[in-house]
């Protein structure tokens, strides 16, 4: 898939005022500071259509963008960051879990997970509960510029060792740097097959 146009819809807080188009949907979420504007502007080819910032919880509403006026890109506040307040992460859980639990134009979420780190008690919970609400969703591991050659698939093993003590298999997963492009091509054929298979079913 070639991405021709990328623009900013709109962002709110309720799920209710989101767009009422039928377009499929694709939900970007992760830890705060886990890459995910400079991810989504890499995808798109833009610049700053995500803003990208130094300090992590910029992005604190749901913020949708149309893809080749075909589909959606949903850009959704990052999680467990510890210099939000207890009151505002309280806000952003239950919008996002109303985002998860309400929209039905939701195809699929990508969890995007820092593959230099080992595996966070947060994101195993998160990626459980969409499980346990039947929630598609694949795994995009990030920055992996930032490992060795040797060092990336130890990672990742490591990774796939967690996550099956819980799972019976793997979620599909892709692995990415923001910076060399790996791993773009691979998410966008898989949102071009899944886009098609919704417009033949």
């Amino acid at each position: 898939m070639k991405i021709s146009s990328a623009e900013f819809v709109m962002s709110n807080s309720d799920v209710a005022k989101c767009p009422k188009d039928r377009l499929a949907e694709y939900a970007f979420i992760g830890r705060s500071n886990v890459g995910k504007s400079s991810l989504i502007n890499m995808l798109t080819n833009r610049k700053s259509l995500a803003k990208t910032s130094g300090r992590p919880g910029k992005t604190q509403l749901i913020n949708h963008f149309i893809i080749n006026k075909s589909w959606f890109l949903v850009d959704l506040p990052g999680y467990g960051y510890a210099r939000v307040s207890k009151s505002s992460k309280k806000v952003f859980q239950k919008f996002i879990t109303a985002y998860f639990s309400k929209r039905t134009q939701l195809v699929s979420a990508f969890v995007l997970v820092d593959c230099r780190h080992e595996p966070q008690k947060i994101d195993l919970e998160f990626m459980q509960w969409l499980g346990e609400h039947q929630i598609p969703f694949s795994i995009i591991f990030t920055k992996a510029d930032k490992l060795t050659k040797t060092k990336l698939p130890i990672q990742i093993d490591e990774y796939i060792k967690e996550m099956l003590k819980y799972w019976e298999e793997m979620p599909n997963y892709f692995i990415t740097s923001s910076s060399s492009g790996l791993g773009k091509d691979e998410i966008l054929s898989y949102i071009s097959e899944i886009n098609t298979q919704l417009k033949n079913s």
